[in-house]
């Protein structure tokens, strides 16, 4: 696969110039689907600002400052997805990855306690000898035996980067979500119904809308446990 794509054929989601040049840093395949991240070069440079060219963005990243969920990342074409949290030490600045209600990427910043902090999606589950394991909507899989019902399209929150449970959110009445995808992206609600794979939320007194549970990620339960916009 190449390090790079057309501009023109960048995601749609991506918050970049497209005819400033030909060509744009093509992620590498990993925790994220194309359309829901970005490049860390692209990160840095194209919505942050922190750089003008890839170069800067190499000199940056050898100095060991930028953490991603945590952990020291140096290749700029680390994938950067959905509630991916950004930690720039150097110069305190700490950032989540969410997407706003035109559909693109965007950074919100966060203060530095939030940074060890990510909600991650259930997509899936399974029992490995005596315990379970969650399979989470970024690659994670996390064992626990702990005797909360966890079930798919719930939300954990875990501390990073020991990936420990700090709070287990469930897709219920009165949840608070995020829409990750259709019409309204990027917008927060709260649940009034779910109807299997169908959920009702209200946007406003006025406003209720239906999606699809995939559309959906719980952020909270009265308020959002953490700064997504």
């Amino acid at each position: 696969m190449g390090a790079h794509i057309k501009r023109l054929a960048a995601p749609k989601s991506w918050p970049i110039k497209r005819k400033i040049s030909t060509f744009i840093t093509k992620p590498n395949p990993g925790t994220h689907c194309l359309e829901r991240c970005v490049p860390l070069n692209v990160l840095l440079r194209d919505m942050l600002g922190y750089a003008r060219t890839t170069r800067e963005v190499r000199k940056i990243l050898n100095l060991n400052t930028v953490l991603i969920d945590c952990i020291k990342r140096k290749n700029v074409r680390f994938p950067v997805g959905i509630m991916d949290t950004v930690s720039i030490k150097e110069i305190n600045k700490y950032y989540r990855v969410t997407m706003n209600k035109k559909g693109k990427i965007i950074t919100t910043e966060i203060d530095k306690s939030e940074a060890e902090l990510k909600p991650c999606k259930i997509i899936n589950k399974s029992i490995i000898k005596g315990k379970i394991q969650l399979n989470l909507f970024d690659g994670r899989n996390i064992l626990t035996d702990s005797k909360d019902t966890y079930k798919t399209n719930d939300t954990v929150i875990i501390k990073l980067p020991e990936q420990e449970i700090k709070e287990h959110l469930r897709l219920e009445k009165n949840a608070k979500i995020f829409l990750i995808d259709g019409k309204h992206n990027g917008e927060i609600g709260t649940v009034t119904d779910i109807m299997g794979r169908k959920i009702k939320y209200r946007l406003s007194d006025d406003v209720t809308v239906e999606t699809t549970a995939k559309h959906v990620f719980v952020i909270g339960k009265d308020t959002p446990a953490v700064k997504v916009c």
